[in-house]
């Protein structure tokens, strides 16, 4: 039974289905359609999806690659990192919309008898027997449930109920910054490319998204009820600044109401399982934005699962506390990696940056440093630890 149709669940959910694992889904909301979520798809998710047959079918969706990543400053553009020297198969950050991705793997899921999806089905709960995790408690348009399991899987996410009732509390590391996130239109006319606006006190991912532009406007820790206490004009104007490209069209933020925020976290468990319990994804780690990395993670996270957990599941037999730790240990790594190099962005670009003291100075082509842009493309692309898919596709035994 897994929590949380995120990233993680969904595709932790899919991988042990088409192991033959029966495997229910719940996912509190009643869709996908939630904005402003992580939609940057890196290579290393793209050769999972290549290695169960995806790829195809996911690129079929309507998306945006991006080939490079750039810094535009008030100096010039500082390019960051040249995907297309990567030595894989996909050598591109694919831009798509969350729910697109989340409905691709469930309904690929859904082509396997053993897999169930329960929409509106909040869980709340967990049921505990013997010291151990046994299932959960969820509500749903019907009311109050029970649902038993061999194993609990939590992918609900950085505000995870299943963590909180189960007694694991993350270790916070501290973000100086919080995100708005808005949309405005793309008209022909404009740059053809998403990339990082920085200017003294002022950052903005700029991501194409093919008929709009979806906008993350970086703001002090906190800082969201001043800047709506100024009015939207402080939205407005630095977008306008900022992006001379878009300055007739800031009138369309009417609001706050035409916004939203995400409140910036990045903790992580130092124990990610209990006798039943498996944590995976946000819920065990929540990731910062920097790198746009944290989709990617949670899909690594649910591959090395599935890689471990299908075969004695498949068996029927009880999961050890042993492989629940093994697990951890192998996650554990690249998720420390990952967000030692975000706290370090944040510290030495993001908050001076949003401080008005502008951030350190960059070379001029930190892609073309032989050793330093090899790492920021490989990081980026592949990751710390890429996972691939282990398990093999199996009938489904009742």
């Amino acid at each position: 039974m897994i929590a949380g149709g995120g990233p993680a669940g969904a595709m932790l959910a899919l991988l042990l289905a088409r192991a033959g694992v029966p495997v229910t889904l719940l996912e509190k909301h009643g869709d996908f359609l939630r904005d402003f979520r992580g939609d940057t798809i890196h290579p290393s998710t793209l050769e999972v999806l290549d290695e169960i047959g995806l790829a195809e079918e996911f690129h079929r969706i309507p998306h945006h690659k991006a080939r490079s990543l750039t810094i535009h400053t008030d100096d010039g553009v500082v390019p960051i990192a040249d995907l297309s020297k990567l030595h894989t198969k996909y050598r591109y950050i694919a831009f798509v919309p969350q729910w697109d991705f989340l409905a691709l793997v469930t309904d690929a899921a859904a082509r396997y008898p053993g897999f169930r999806l329960l929409m509106n089905a909040e869980v709340h709960d967990v049921i505990r027997e013997g010291g151990a995790v046994r299932g959960v408690r969820y509500r749903d348009p019907g009311g109050e449930h029970e649902l038993r399991a061999t194993l609990t899987v939590a992918a609900d996410g950085r505000h995870s109920d299943v963590r909180r009732a189960a007694g694991l509390v993350p270790v916070e590391h501290g973000a100086p910054m919080d995100v708005v996130w808005f949309r405005l239109p793309r008209e022909p006319a404009d740059p053809d490319e998403t990339f990082l606006r920085l200017s003294g006190g002022h950052l903005m991912a700029v991501i194409d998204r093919g008929t709009y532009w979806q906008l993350a406007y970086m703001i002090p820790k906190g800082g969201f009820d001043s800047l709506r206490a100024r009015g939207i004009e402080a939205l407005r104007e630095p977008v306008a600044r900022l992006l001379p490209f878009l300055a007739g069209r800031t009138g369309l933020l009417t609001g706050f109401g035409d916004v939203s925020v995400l409140s910036v976290a990045l903790n992580r468990l130092r124990r990610w399982y209990r006798p039943g319990l498996l944590v995976i994804g946000d819920a065990a780690h929540a990731m910062s934005p920097v790198f746009g990395v944290g989709v990617n993670l949670a899909v690594q996270d649910a591959v090395a699962a599935a890689n471990a957990l299908a075969g004695p599941l498949a068996a029927g037999g009880p999961v050890p506390v042993s492989l629940l730790a093994r697990i951890q240990r192998r996650r554990t790594p690249p998720t420390v990696v990952t967000q030692f190099a975000q706290r370090v962005v944040q510290d030495r670009v993001i908050r001076p940056a949003l401080s008005r003291r502008g951030g350190p100075p960059v070379p001029r082509d930190i892609s073309s440093l032989p050793v330093l842009g090899a790492l920021a493309r490989r990081f980026i692309g592949s990751g710390v630890l890429p996972e691939h898919v282990r398990t093999p596709e199996r009938p489904y035994r009742a």
